[in-house]
């Protein structure tokens, strides 16, 4: 598979939806996107608060944008806030610097998307995310084991 498609991204959001009801999660919001950043699926479930599609857009966008999930981006806005800030600048805004945005990869390693999950701790946000993309036969490539 070299790109996402809506059924693949569809499946990705139930399954990660489906942790996060396992995990008694907070209601969450699922965003995936293709390589090129733009969205293929947004699920939000009931009584999530009104910014989180954009916070879930916003940590797969970042993952994708820098190439790294949004747990290693956090921590170089840990350490290198000033470099992150600018980053950030340049992407109007867009990038969520909080775990819970993971790459997606094929079976050849080639990122094809990301998923971004927002709602709860952002390690719960990041565990749905990384079962989502495994229960598809792919690869989440969160930057570090959680």
């Amino acid at each position: 598979m070299s790109t996402l498609n809506l059924e693949t991204a569809t499946h990705i959001a139930q399954r990660a939806q489906a942790t996060g009801r396992e995990l008694r999660a907070a209601p969450l919001t699922i965003a995936v996107l293709d390589a090129g950043g733009h969205l293929i699926s947004l699920l939000r479930e009931d009584g999530a608060s009104m910014l989180r599609p954009q916070i879930a857009i916003g940590k797969a966008w970042g993952a994708v944008a820098l190439g790294k999930g949004s747990r290693l981006i956090a921590a170089d806005a840990q350490q290198r806030p000033a470099f992150i800030g600018a980053v950030n600048n340049l992407a109007d805004g867009n990038l969520v610097p909080a775990p819970g945005g993971v790459l997606i990869r094929d079976e050849r390693g080639e990122v094809i998307g990301a998923i971004g999950i927002s709602g709860d701790t952002s390690d719960i946000d990041e565990q749905c995310a990384i079962s989502g993309v495994e229960a598809a036969g792919l690869k989440a490539d969160a930057g570090v084991a959680v």
